[in-house]
C-alpha cells in the first residue's frame, strides 16, 4: 500500500513539507517499503488519508534517503512516525519516556484517526504536547537505548 501515498526522498523534499504544510497535521512516517511492519502501517495510513485530509497530509519517508533526520529524531525502530503542525514539531504523551515520535504501527485505523484528531484539536489551541487517546495496550512497548551515556 506504499505506493498509494506521496514519498519525500531527500531531505530538501523533507524540508520542503515541514515549512509548506499549513494547518494541517504533517504525518512522516519513516521507515522502509520493503518491512513487513511498515507495509502494515502504510496499509492503515492509506486507508485513512481520504477520511483525513481536512486534517493531515501523510508522507512516507525512507530512513535511508534521509540520515538527517533519522539521526535528529533518533529513528533507531522502524517505523516511526512524527507529526508537525504549521512548521512544530508536535510532541504526543503515550505514557513512555519518548514523546517525539510513535513507534511501531497503529493496532488500529481508529487508532490514528483519534490520535491525528487530538493533535489537530490540541494544535489549533495552541499547545505543543498533547496526551494519546490510544489505549495504552495498543501502543507497542520499546526499550530506548541511550548511546555514549
Amino acid at each position: 500500500m506504499s505506493f498509494l501515498l506521496p514519498k519525500l526522498t531527500c531531505k530538501k523534499e523533507v524540508d520542503q513539507a515541514i515549512k509548506s504544510v499549513a494547518e494541517k497535521v504533517l504525518v512522516l512516517r519513516f521507515g522502509r517499503d520493503n518491512d513487513s511492519v511498515c507495509l502494515q502501517l502504510d496499509d492503515i495510513l492509506a486507508k485513512t488519508a481520504h477520511d483525513l485530509s481536512k486534517m493531515a497530509v501523510i508522507y512516507l519517508v525512507d530512513v535511508n534517503n534521509v540520515p538527517v533526520y533519522t539521526q535528529y529524531f533518533d529513528i533507531s525502530y522502524i517505523p516511526s512516525t512524527v507529526f508537525f503542525f504549521n512548521g512544530q514539531h508536535m510532541k504526543v504523551d503515550y505514557g513512555s519516556p519518548d514523546h517525539t515520535k510513535f513507534v511501531g504501527s497503529f493496532k488500529t485505523k481508529q487508532d490514528f484517526i483519534d490520535l491525528i484528531e487530538v493533535i489537530y484539536r490540541g494544535a489549533m489551541r495552541g499547545k505543543l504536547i498533547v496526551r494519546s487517546p490510544i489505549d495504552p495496550n495498543n501502543i507497542p512497548k520499546y526499550d530506548l537505548l541511550y548511546q555514549g551515556i
